[in-house]
């Protein structure tokens, strides 16, 4: 049995509404944890459909809307911006316990690390880079009203919006005081830039939530839509800055392929956003200090409930979260002291 799955329910759903596909099945876990689970669904005669559904024990479905993903999916699968195709919807409770949804299996590589960076043949680390960047403007350039997403969230105020909420989210979570986070809360609020234009958002756009074909460097589907809305468009620009290095500089984050030979300069990848969608890109740095500082509290957040027993892990190294919530709040505060 995997968990997650009503493997007998699950695979008589699987019968009735996806065409093509027969029993018997088999589930793998692809991607677990205090995110959406992903499961691998190979059917008798080998071929394979991606399953998500909500964490286990979730309770607040609202935080994971498989019915709210599936729309996104579907509706950004109807434009150039490659993503898996949406095959079915379940929100039947007495079919697993909580809904699902069923999409086409992409192959490619999710390059998470260094490691992962060093399957790509060095000249293609900037194809891919180039390509990132090229498939977020592509997002970016979708008229909201023409695929059916206008009214996914509020048009405007988006960082005025998520300033306030992060703030008011530190204060319900710290377990200390830290005054890189309070600082920059402060300058976040009293700098907020003009919004330019209304885009859907993915929210965690990076190397780790894509697939890259390590063949061609092209990315073959963005994953991980949770966190979608409607907001600003240098939000996500910013947040890829957050997890990017420099070749030659220390690792900021370790589930990312930049740092190593062949991959550009973060400054590069801005002005090839900038070049694609031209908009201004002048004030990014606001937006990497926004993104580095909503993950920090983020951080507190996990960090918090880990150590109230809340999250019922006790092989995970408290202390290594701890820091990391100060390290992001950091260098949130060194990227609003450098805001030109």
């Amino acid at each position: 049995m995997v968990a997650g799955i009503n493997e007998v329910n699950v695979g008589r759903w699987l019968n009735d509404n996806i065409d093509g596909f027969t029993s018997p099945y088999s589930y793998s876990l692809i991607a677990g944890g205090r995110s959406n689970l992903t499961y691998k669904v190979t059917d008798s005669a080998g071929r394979h459909v991606v399953l998500r559904r909500p964490p286990l024990g979730h309770v607040l479905a609202t935080a994971h809307d498989m019915a709210r993903e599936h729309r996104i999916v579907s509706a950004i699968g109807s434009s150039s911006v490659p993503v898996p195709r949406t095959l079915g919807i379940c929100t039947d409770l007495s079919v697993n316990d909580a809904p699902f949804y069923v999409m086409s299996f992409v192959e490619g590589v999710v390059l998470d690390s260094p490691t992962k960076g060093e399957t790509l043949q060095t000249p293609l680390r900037r194809v891919a880079s180039d390509h990132l960047i090229d498939v977020l403007a592509d997002l970016h350039s979708l008229n909201v009203d023409d695929i059916g997403l206008g009214d996914l969230a509020k048009r405007t105020g988006y960082i005025e919006r998520q300033v306030k909420r992060w703030t008011t989210q530190w204060e319900n979570s710290k377990t200390r005081d830290l005054s890189a986070i309070d600082e920059v809360a402060r300058i976040l609020a009293n700098n907020i830039p003009p919004q330019q234009g209304v885009v859907v958002t993915h929210g965690d756009y990076r190397f780790g939530n894509c697939l890259t074909d390590i063949a061609t460097g092209q990315i073959v589907a963005v994953l991980d839509w949770e966190l979608c809305t409607l907001g600003d468009p240098l939000a996500d620009l910013g947040y890829i800055g957050v997890y990017w290095t420099d070749n030659g500089h220390p690792l900021l984050r370790e589930v990312d392929p930049s740092g190593i030979e062949g991959f550009p300069k973060y400054a590069e990848l801005v002005q090839r956003y900038a070049d694609k969608t031209g908009r201004d890109v002048s004030n990014v740095g606001y937006y990497r200090a926004f993104s580095s500082w909503r993950l920090a509290i983020i951080s507190e957040g996990v960090f918090a409930r880990f150590t109230k027993g809340a999250m019922g892990d006790t092989d995970q190294d408290t202390a290594v979260m701890k820091a990391s919530t100060e390290v992001l709040a950091e260098s949130a505060l060194q990227a609003v002291r450098e805001m030109s």
